[in-house]
């Protein structure tokens, strides 16, 4: 059996499209799956590296990987009207060259905010930590992802959504690209598109069963999100438009990379439909 080492955050929308593999609620078809949970930005810092053989990454950081990882189709994070939130105290008025926690440089959500505000002051942090650096005073502002997103301190308002960024960039109504997954390029054609396809197995078979699911997640102790917030969370994140991408999250990304290149974070303007796995090499190998 073909080892394949997967690693995702430890998010609700991470755990609960992954764990319907692990609980053998999808064959595996001659492959042995490992997986580890990590921070999204240790996650990028790790794909830099071809660390893992799968790994979840932000959208932002994938021009960066290209020549080591392919996109799947398949684990997608979008913001349809929402998404990351920059908050800060309540009746504090932010300077041009404020203070601001973000979650890791090569986090979608840092890179929309680094083109919207140039003159800010960054500091990167746990995404777990940007809330008590706001309350403390130790920053001005942060930006919040993912699940901290549902609930803050009532002494915090948000002071713009990422998504509101989003749309002035992208001059059109699409959906916010936030997190995907890669896999790398080193790993036989024929068998990546069998681990794509295994995957995305696992995402629709968790959609179809969430109660299910989520209490075995649960009583396993592997999430950090109430019962209540739970269904809301996955709603958002993990939902039936992260089984498998669509024309328009794809124009999504290509607008993503565009902009990116536009403001020389890129080397080079590239077409996502360049660097997905192609579905037709099957029925060119068997035919």
């Amino acid at each position: 059996m073909r080892k394949i080492h997967v690693a995702h955050s430890p998010d609700a929308d991470d755990i609960f499209m992954y764990y319907a593999m692990a609980f053998g609620w999808v064959g595996n078809e001659g492959f042995r799956f490992e997986n580890e949970a990590l921070d999204i930005e240790t996650l990028n810092q790790k794909a830099l590296q071809g660390f893992y053989d799968v790994s979840a990454i932000s959208f932002a950081l994938y021009p960066h990987v290209r020549s080591e990882y392919a996109l799947l189709r398949t684990g997608v994070s979008f913001g349809e009207g929402y998404g990351p939130k920059l908050i800060k105290k309540r009746d504090t008025k932010l300077k041009r060259n404020f203070k601001v926690a973000l979650s890791g440089r090569y986090t979608t959500n840092a890179m929309l905010f680094r083109i919207a505000y140039p003159e800010a002051r960054i500091t990167y942090k746990n995404f777990l930590e940007i809330e008590g650096a706001v309350l403390s005073g130790e920053v001005d502002a942060g930006v919040l992802i993912h699940e901290s997103i549902l609930r803050f301190d009532e002494s915090l308002v948000v002071e713009r959504e990422i998504w509101e960024v989003w749309q002035e960039l992208a001059k059109e109504s699409l959906p916010l690209p936030l997190g995907g997954m890669g896999i790398r390029r080193s790993i036989p054609l024929h068998a990546a598109l069998k681990v794509e396809d295994l995957l995305m197995q696992a995402v629709a078979v968790a959609r179809k069963n969430p109660k299910r699911l989520s209490q075995m997640l649960h009583e396993r102790e592997l999430l950090r999100v109430k019962d209540e917030e739970l269904e809301q969370y996955l709603n958002l994140y993990a939902n039936e438009r992260s089984i498998s991408m669509d024309e328009e999250q794809l124009k999504a990304l290509d607008r993503l990379f565009a902009i990116g290149y536009e403001h020389q974070i890129y080397d080079e303007r590239i077409k996502v439909e360049d660097f997905l796995l192609p579905k037709e090499y099957e029925e060119l190998r068997r035919s």
